[in-house]
């Protein structure tokens, strides 16, 4: 089933919200300040890309620059990804077909958040990476 879903994410809006999140992540990897929230840019989008299947958990190890750099994602761009991911995921749910795939953007809101520390794993194994 999760196939069947990631198949009509990918040809409904997974293509195009991996692209922009690839195209945020070669402009903030510019700079060498920018290099971490552009790889963190890259994994949030090849978790759009495919988001049936998969979830994020916190990786333990990360430490202090993350939180810093999870502070500073949130105020300059976070908040405006989660909010376009809110108003996309209330879109979808309003019918039932669309049901899941709002809930895959509730699941992005998260990462859009605080993608610092975060990796992402196939749902049958959330815990094994820690």
């Amino acid at each position: 089933m999760r196939t069947i879903l990631n198949v009509i994410w990918l040809v409904l809006s997974g293509f195009w919200l991996f692209l922009a999140y690839l195209a945020a992540g070669l402009i903030l990897c510019i700079t060498i300040i920018g290099i971490p929230f552009g790889v963190a840019a890259f994994r949030i989008g090849v978790y759009a890309l495919w988001p049936f299947g998969y979830t994020t958990v916190e990786r333990r190890d990360a430490g202090a620059p993350s939180c810093v750099g999870n502070v500073l994602w949130l105020v300059l761009a976070g908040w405006w990804l989660a909010l376009g991911h809110i108003v996309t995921a209330l879109l979808l749910c309003i019918t039932i077909i669309g049901i899941p795939f709002g809930v895959a953007n509730f699941k992005l809101i998260p990462v859009s958040l605080f993608p610092l520390g975060r990796e992402i794993v196939p749902t049958d194994e959330p815990f094994a990476a820690r």
